[in-house]
């Protein structure tokens, strides 16, 4: 317990600047004890200013005091030493590092991460150097935010003031100053009651942003589905297309080669016929030719019984009328077929450029609603939902079965 009281007693006696015990300690007009290096460093930064203050309370000085040594304060300080008080390992130090706020009050190369700001001192602490704030009744009313590095950024360019008060008119944060000269008799409230309207605004606009993604993203997969549905639908025509065509050909070309059967069976039938009646033409003239020659020598005999008897029976001999005679020529009634087959085929070119536009007005009609442009925070808060007021589009499958059936 009594080493505790010891350790105690040490860091009573650390200077709150360098955080080492105090080297040459000197009192300043507040009461607080630094030493005399650390104090005249910290002055020498506000000479412009011709305003000194205390690190520690912020109590100001005009003009810089004069500083004298603490004899009480150094024979304490010599004893601790003799002591060895001083071998005792100083408390832990948490430096800043890259993109820290560094404490304002702590000197040398190496400053104690801040830990809060100040806005009326406009000035970062840390741990130690923070503690008055929490000890001084007159800096206990001082407002303390996280640390940050923008203080420059709360204060009024034209009186160096505290930017506490907000402008509706101008829509700028104003010092109290500035609400008599600049912005006098414009609407302005303290900065926390904007905030707190600002507050309940931006409240309203963030359930308006997550109501309007929550429809976006209702809108995205329907559209998705519809995407699918379209290609799904898409593919369904093309094999029902190529099936229905296909069919088409087959059927054409199954006429084709009724066409040619019964061309060939005609043709078949008719040769037939022809070749018949020409092995009897071929008969009736050999026996024509025999009866001729018959004729011929017995018109040359001498002989009168012979040829009164022969005559008799050569002249009852008469060239037969019973074979069919061929008129026309059988290839005339093939012409007229092969004119009509070109006359389908062109009653059919007709009919499919007809039905094609018809076709390629169907195709045309099939029509995905894609979203608009990106717009902007305040466009997307003000406009309706993608497909509000807009007629919605049948379902593609039924476009492309309509296509079918044309087919």
């Amino acid at each position: 317990m009594a080493q505790q009281g010891v350790q105690l007693d040490q860091d009573q006696f650390c200077c709150s600047v360098c955080l080492d015990l105090l080297k040459e300690p000197v009192t300043i007009p507040c009461g607080h004890n630094y030493c005399r290096n650390c104090i005249e460093g910290c002055w020498d930064q506000d000479v412009l200013k011709g305003v000194y203050s205390c690190p520690q309370c912020r109590e100001t000085f005009t003009p810089r005091p004069n500083l004298r040594k603490n004899n009480m304060l150094a024979e304490m300080m010599e004893k601790l030493k003799k002591t060895e008080l001083q071998a005792a390992p100083p408390p832990a130090l948490c430096y800043g590092g890259p993109g820290d706020v560094a404490c304002d009050v702590c000197t040398g190369t190496r400053k104690r991460k801040a830990l809060m700001s100040c806005l009326p001192c406009l000035a970062s602490y840390c741990e130690t150097h923070l503690q008055s704030h929490y000890e001084s009744p007159a800096l206990k009313k001082h407002k303390l935010v996280k640390a940050t590095a923008q203080l420059q950024e709360k204060i009024c360019s034209h009186h160096d003031k505290l930017l506490e008060v907000y402008c509706r008119t101008d829509q700028q944060c104003i010092c109290y100053l500035c609400t008599m000269d600049e912005h006098k008799g414009h609407d302005t409230v303290s900065a926390a009651a904007e905030r707190t309207e600002k507050q309940r605004q931006l409240g309203m606009s963030q359930q308006k942003v997550q109501q309007r993604f929550q429809e976006r993203e209702k809108e995205l997969k329907e559209l998705r589905q519809a995407v699918e549905s379209l290609k799904r639908s898409a593919q369904a025509a093309v094999e029902d297309s190529d099936q229905i065509f296909t069919e088409l050909i087959c059927s054409i070309e199954r006429r084709s080669s009724e066409v040619k059967e019964l061309i060939r069976a005609q043709e078949k039938a008719q040769v037939s016929q022809a070749e018949g009646l020409l092995e009897q033409l071929k008969q009736e003239i050999a026996e024509l030719r025999k009866r001729s020659t018959e004729l011929e020598q017995l018109s040359h005999t001498e002989d009168h019984i012979h040829f009164l008897q022969s005559y008799q029976s050569l002249s009852s001999i008469s060239v037969s009328s019973d074979l069919p005679s061929i008129v026309g020529r059988p290839l005339q009634y093939f012409g007229d077929v092969s004119k009509t087959v070109s006359e389908l085929r062109e009653k059919l070119e007709d009919f499919l450029k007809g039905e094609w536009t018809k076709i390629s007005t169907t195709v045309n009609l099939v029509n995905v609603v894609l979203p608009p442009e990106p717009k902007t925070r305040e466009q997307l808060l003000q406009s309706p939902p993608l497909w509000q007021n807009q007629e919605v589009p049948p379902p593609p499958h039924k476009l492309f079965s309509e296509k079918t059936k044309l087919i």
